[in-house]
């Protein structure tokens, strides 16, 4: 790559797009990488301010902008995912289906931290549309060293930085729980509120029963969605504070199942639970009333997670502490927000 001026670039070749910007007109090149520049093009490019050009000059030791951001976006890519046309140096990748988007956040930092070189992402573990942008990758300068480039790729390896994990459940059961519920002193609001999230990602609900304080009743029934209806996913409301006829953790942790945590540092969902049940490890989620009421909460952080296969840890939970207060604003924006960032 060689500067020269403009008035001299006659039979050169671009090294890169130039974009005329022209507010509320355009923003787009009006040459492309690879140009080879005329004669009646030198007006053209001073009237955008270009009084000197990069053109290209072969060396092998150094890549075009454009095919190093090749190779990043090939470090991002995974399957479900899109990719623009390459521009300036840039590539962006889009879902190309409904999913659960998942960044290797310590690998990315790595690549990130190279310089001359950058990958911008929305934040991990969050749900995601078809179309919904997830990343942009940029080469910095016109040109990169290709020693650079490869070494990048040596301590990225093969797998992929990104992820789009399809969701997998398609089954659920909701078992509500509360004497004044089963007695019909009140109506069941809860199920209907629960249902409507899971139609969201859609799950049909294939079993639904309402139980006094019972452990052992709820035990039970949520044993026979699973074995007997073929549940995948089991959502149990109401029953998980620590009053005497709060019964639903032992009823879950009666099941066998294996118990994640119960408590998260979330509000609201303070005492939401998260537990897999047998072999094939089917989740069953203990929720808080807060569900019930509140716009988000702990559920709809794990909801995404849970139906997508993506096991939940302890230490995750855990880490949501940082991001895990819901501000409650009066337009809910989620999740375009900062709620649940602290995966």
């Amino acid at each position: 790559m060689k500067l020269i001026r403009t008035e001299d670039a006659v039979g050169s070749v671009l090294c890169h797009d130039l974009t005329q910007i022209i507010k509320g007109v355009t923003k787009d090149a009006v040459f492309r990488k690879g140009h080879i520049v005329r004669e009646e093009d030198i007006p053209v490019l001073l009237s955008i301010g270009k009084e000197h050009l990069y053109v290209w000059e072969a060396d092998e030791n150094m890549l075009h902008e454009n095919d190093a951001a090749r190779i990043l976006c090939d470090l991002c890519k995974n399957e479900g995912m899109n990719e623009s046309e390459v521009k300036e140096g840039k590539i962006e990748l889009s879902a190309a289906h409904d999913g659960l988007f998942k960044v290797d956040g310590k690998r990315l930092a790595l690549v990130n931290g190279f310089g001359q070189m950058m990958i911008a992402t929305r934040h991990g573990n969050t749900p995601v549309k078809k179309g919904d942008k997830l990343a942009g990758t940029r080469i910095i300068p016109l040109v990169i060293e290709k020693e650079k480039m490869h070494s990048v790729q040596d301590l990225c390896g093969a797998e992929p930085l990104l992820k789009l994990l399809p969701y997998k459940l398609k089954k659920a059961a909701i078992i509500a729980t509360g004497s004044e519920v089963f007695t019909g002193r009140i109506k069941d609001t809860f199920t209907p509120v629960v249902a409507e999230k899971l139609a969201e990602y859609g799950v049909e609900v294939i079993y639904k029963e309402v139980f006094g304080d019972d452990n052992e009743a709820v035990t039970a029934a949520i044993k026979y969605a699973i074995e007997e209806c073929g549940a995948e996913v089991v959502c149990c409301t109401g029953g998980m504070s620590v009053d005497p006829d709060d019964k639903t953790p032992l009823a879950i942790k009666n099941t066998g199942a294996e118990i994640v945590s119960y408590g998260a540092p979330v509000l609201p969902g303070a005492m939401f639970l998260l537990a897999y049940y047998g072999a094939k490890r089917v989740p069953v989620m203990g929720l808080p009333g807060c569900v019930m009421y509140a716009k988000r909460t702990i559920f709809d952080l794990v909801l995404p997670r849970v139906l997508a296969c993506d096991t939940v840890t302890p230490t995750e939970l855990a880490s949501l502490g940082e991001g895990g207060l819901c501000l409650n604003c009066s337009v809910c924006t989620y999740p375009a927000c900062g709620f649940g960032k602290g995966w």
